[in-house]
């Protein structure tokens, strides 16, 4: 058994950074220590726990089913006595070398970070963002252990122990090309409906928002391309007659490049809701409660 006053609790921070990085070098880079230093630390760790922790494959590094095992719990105990000690020091982003990680789908990094990261660069020069890839289903433990500090989706069912703020309510609109015949005059449904159309999800099945909205009104409409990017359903729209559906914001940023018109869907109460998810256990975080005003500040920017 070890005892807890043999332990460094700095060979966790290399465990546990070791394991996110997938490698001694990138580890290195992120704490600022030389690789011998990072290789010095495991073998002090492995030492202790009596076990290899990380076996090399390729030019990574894979953990043991013995590292595997404690991995979620030294990334919570880390986490929470991290969050301890930052709550009891005020947050002062000119001297910070914080690196904040934010989940996004795809289509907000394009349209948030541009913007969030401005203001990051702008507050302090020693501040880092990751955009990380949103994982709904490891998103309670990802919040938890500060594998990411803010998540921004749409609503979703979480438990009590995860926060959220509606941050966003965007209307939503067609885009079609220039001289499409459809919009001669004003986009009704019928019109909308008689035409064919582009939907943008990274699923593969299932009903948009507007979809939705059109099965509670007892009709429905043709989807004749499905794609996972609004850039792709603009460029299509172009070339086609197909009508692309999406946020106000993607289009003002999707469309850029390909000047079609943008028009409101005809079906005024159909809006896009986002939500700021973060872990109660970061409530009073004092970089947490900066953070979060910075992305909702940036959002009302972008």
């Amino acid at each position: 058994m070890v005892h807890i006053s043999r332990v460094d609790l700095n060979l966790f921070v290399v465990f546990d950074t070791v394991l996110a990085e997938g490698g001694i070098t990138a580890a290195g880079r992120r704490l600022h220590l030389s690789q011998p230093a990072v290789s010095h630390a495991l073998a002090r760790l492995r030492e202790l726990l009596g076990d290899p922790l990380f076996e090399r494959q390729g030019r990574g590094m894979v953990p043991t089913p013995y590292a595997r095992s404690i991995a979620g719990e030294v990334r919570l105990a880390l986490a929470r006595l991290e969050g301890t000690l930052r709550e009891a020091a005020p947050f002062d982003p000119a001297r910070s070398e914080r690196r904040f990680s934010v989940a996004f789908r795809d289509v907000l990094e394009l349209l948030l970070v541009p913007a969030l990261m401005a203001r990051l660069a702008a507050a302090g020069p020693g501040i880092e963002l990751a955009a990380a890839r949103m994982d709904r289903a490891r998103l309670e433990s990802d919040l938890q252990t500060g594998a990411v500090d803010l998540a921004i989706d749409v609503l979703l069912p979480v438990p009590p122990a995860v926060r959220r703020e509606r941050i966003l309510s965007e209307p939503m609109v067609v885009v079609a090309r220039k001289g499409h015949p459809a919009l001669k005059r004003d986009l009704d449904l019928a019109a909308y409906l008689a035409q064919e159309h582009i939907q943008v999800s990274s699923r593969r099945r299932g009903p948009g928002l507007e979809d939705m909205e059109l099965a509670r009104l007892g009709v429905s409409r043709r989807i004749r391309l499905r794609c996972r990017q609004y850039g792709t359903a603009c460029r299509t729209a172009s070339m086609t007659d197909l009508l692309a559906t999406m946020p106000a914001r993607y289009a003002d940023v999707a469309n850029k490049p390909w000047g079609n018109r943008v028009v409101p869907l005809p079906l005024p109460e159909t809006r896009l809701e986002l939500f700021l998810y973060w872990h109660g256990n970061t409530d009073r975080d004092p970089a947490s409660l900066w953070l979060r005003e910075q992305l909702k500040a940036a959002i009302a920017a972008a």
